[in-house]
């Protein structure tokens, strides 16, 4: 893995050298909330470094109208400078998208103007006319699962703390997938530890139940036809206090990547195969051994009964466990006998 790789999976990649937010345009692009936030984030702060008195207003693209644009980017009564994020531009109103084009192609020079887009497909054609433009472009990646100890590493070291060669991903089987969990965790880890440095063994002490019988552990017993062993780890998960929703993820995260594995061209190197499944190198075995009772069609009832389970824990059911406790017996029941 290249350097570019890991600085990739820890913190927004820009084009180029930071310049002046001022008379300049800074287009976030990504779907990782966490990183845009702090790349958002770090445009501001240069901005209040130039120009303490900059004025700073923030609008989604859901709630903007022309009136609204025009009173947010139009000179300020109150401070030379102004800074202003436009948000979620994947849900501009279409009316809107040429005249937010055509003020990041002539922006005025006491006007910082960050524009932050989801990379999803709508308004890719405002996408495109920004970055034809040149703007300050920071992108924000989705993580990969098995990049997730390697974000971990990083934030540790960004805090100015270190961790023992095991920690970062027993801190990501503990608490899961969520970069913001991930982060606060190792904040709290870090606060709490002698001369920061956080060990195995202080992991395991503030994460003991949720590192030992994981939303992963329920999942990787349900996909390989352990169901009572599934049950038991999911209902100590629960009382441990692993969020449901956690569960579901890691549902999805091993149905997705047995399929990934199922369907990969035979002959692969195993890291090439690895980074196709998204897993780290070592969970291809135990995932080989999982594979032999699934097929593409089973695979397709689980996948239908993780997107049923997940919509009940977010609310379309009053019991969150009773629905799990179906999920598992789903999943199980997708298997080939």
């Amino acid at each position: 893995m290249t350097d570019w790789h890991a600085e990739r999976v820890v913190s927004p990649k820009r084009s180029s050298a930071p310049m002046s937010p001022y008379g300049a345009v800074t287009l976030v692009l990504g779907p990782e909330r966490l990183l845009a936030e702090r790349a958002v984030s770090a445009v501001l702060d240069r901005a209040r470094e130039e120009c303490p008195e900059v004025e700073i207003d923030r609008a989604s693209g859901l709630q903007l109208d022309a009136g609204r644009l025009a009173e947010l980017t139009g000179p300020s009564l109150f401070s030379a400078k102004r800074a202003v994020v436009l948000d979620d531009l994947a849900e501009l109103p279409g009316d809107l998208v040429a005249q937010v084009s055509g003020l990041a192609k002539a922006v005025d020079a006491d006007l910082g103007l960050i524009l932050v887009h989801s990379g999803a497909a709508r308004n890719k054609k405002l996408v495109d006319a920004i970055k034809a433009i040149r703007p300050e472009l920071v992108d924000c990646p989705a993580i990969k699962t098995w990049e997730l100890p390697q974000f971990v590493s990083r934030e540790i070291r960004q805090l100015g703390g270190s961790a023992d060669p095991e920690s970062p991903q027993l801190l990501v089987e503990a608490v899961g997938h969520d970069l913001r969990a991930l982060a606060a965790a190792v904040s709290q880890l870090l606060a709490d530890s002698e001369h920061g440095a956080i060990t195995a063994a202080q992991v395991r002490r503030y994460f003991g139940g949720r590192a030992e019988v994981t939303s992963f552990a329920v999942a990787d017993a349900t996909l390989s036809g352990r169901t009572g062993v599934a049950m038991e780890q999911l209902r100590w998960a629960l009382s441990t206090g692993v969020a449901p929703v956690l569960v579901t993820s890691a549902f999805a995260s091993g149905v997705r990547g047995l399929g990934k594995l199922i369907g990969a061209p035979s002959g692969m190197r195993e890291g090439d195969l690895a980074r196709e499944v998204g897993v780290p190198p070592w969970k291809l075995k135990s995932m080989r051994s999982q594979a032999r009772g699934w097929d593409q069609r089973g695979l397709a009832r689980a996948l239908q009964a993780v997107a049923t389970a997940d919509a009940a824990v977010k609310g379309a059911a009053d019991d969150a466990e009773f629905a799990l406790e179906q999920l598992v017996l789903a999943v199980a029941n997708s298997r080939r006998s």
